[in-house]
């Protein structure tokens, strides 16, 4: 089952990435066209300051590297919360600037006061909690830190210094986040940080209304900003018990036809019915379709494309797995995992044997079989089709599992 069979997600997924070039926005003023500055850059120098004697940034952290590692700052905002991971070995000035702000609470009641959709979000200055100084916005709290420039690159979660135009050693407060790859910007910024969790906050704070030159039509505040030790990974559902413990679950398959049971084979593919059992857990296959239905051989679902998009954290259980190809015949009611051409390439998608598919046998991975529901997996293998394509939608509205005790 190769080709529409194939789905991998991520980082990559994003449609749309901004490039410095696409940042800079055409305005009009007077009747004639002008450039925009660098987003990150724009309105940086207040106009009270231009011309004026500038401090040289003086701040240098009391805070060791060893203090400043495996520290994480949760964001909380009116759009929900993200966390990033603070990264002293790339800049420890600046990281350590960062804490004392957040531990003094300079940035709460700050807002996002500079967005571009699917682009960046700005914010941190000390001048955005006060509304009457919108003109000013993007002025404040700069001119304190030297650059720490390394070789870490602008992609998708990076969180970096803004500085003022033409001043590398002018960070301050201001920061912005990367919401997809920028890799115009690599080399140019302080990353100080990356978001581990809450990409969709994120996001979704990009994609707020704004004005054509980023400035938010609501207030996006940040509430607090707290500094925390990096807790210990959790581990994943489904990774300790033995394949004499994942024998004893079933899955339900919630579709449109009706329900379908299957029984997994944890001897014959440990790794695959660990990932499908995580993955229902999840929630990944819940509000899928079977996409792919071949009349005498095989129905499929399971890809991603046919549902909304998946959760931050439903994305990390996605991945590519090793294959594991047993001696399971691929007759009517198995259950086996769809791949692409790579045999290490199956993620998601599965499909159900209606047939006489034996020709899959060594090659591709069978994992379960279906215990009941066999019905429904007969009325969906003959619903009415364009070519491989159903033409009614056939709805997995959702996974089930069952424990047996």
């Amino acid at each position: 089952m190769r080709g529409r069979g194939l789905l991998l997600f991520g980082a990559a997924a994003m449609t749309r990435t901004f490039s410095l070039v696409s940042l800079l926005a055409l305005m009009y003023a007077g009747g004639r066209a002008e450039a925009l500055r660098n987003p990150f850059e724009r309105s940086a120098i207040a106009p009270e300051q231009r011309g004026a004697a500038r401090p040289a940034p003086s701040f240098t952290t009391p805070l060791t590297i060893a203090e400043m590692t495996n520290k994480q700052a949760v964001v909380n905002t009116t759009a929900g919360a993200f966390v990033i991971d603070l990264r002293p070995d790339l800049a420890p000035n600046h990281v350590g600037y960062f804490i004392k702000l957040a531990r003094d609470g300079a940035y709460d009641g700050t807002i996002f006061h500079r967005i571009i959709r699917l682009g960046i979000i700005q914010g941190g200055d000390p001048l955005s909690k006060d509304p009457s100084k919108a003109s000013l916005y993007g002025t404040g709290g700069l001119g304190v830190l030297k650059a720490e420039i390394g070789a870490e690159r602008a992609t998708r979660g990076a969180v970096a210094a803004v500085i003022q135009p033409g001043r590398p050693d002018s960070a301050g407060s201001q920061f912005f986040v990367c919401v997809t790859d920028q890799p115009t910007l690599d080399g140019k910024y302080t990353i100080f940080g990356r978001v581990s969790e809450g990409r969709d906050v994120v996001q979704k704070i990009s994609e707020a209304e704004a004005t054509p030159e980023g400035a938010p039509h609501e207030r996006l505040e940040i509430v607090s900003v707290a500094i925390r030790d990096t807790p210990p990974p959790e581990p994943e559902p489904f990774s300790i018990e033995t394949p004499e413990e994942l024998a004893r679950y079933r899955a339900v398959l919630d579709t449109s036809a009706g329900p379908i049971t299957i029984e997994f084979l944890p001897d014959k593919a440990p790794g695959h019915v660990r990932n499908f059992l995580r993955l229902a857990r999840a929630g990944v296959f819940d509000g899928m379709a079977f996409h792919r239905v071949v009349r005498g051989f095989a129905i499929q679902t399971g890809s991603v494309t046919t549902r909304g998009p998946p959760s931050e954290k439903q994305q990390k259980l996605v991945r590519a797995l090793q294959p594991e190809f047993n001696d399971t015949q691929h007759v009517k009611g198995v259950v086996s995992m769809a791949r692409g051409d790579d045999p290490a390439s199956a993620t998601t998608s599965f499909f159900i044997v209606t047939g006489d598919g034996r020709s899959l046998d060594g090659k591709y991975t069978a994992f379960g079989r279906v215990v009941d529901g066999m019905a429904a997996v007969e009325a969906i293998e003959h619903t009415p089709g364009n070519g491989e394509t159903p033409v009614a939608r056939i709805e997995l509205r959702g996974v089930r599992l069952i424990e047996q005790k």
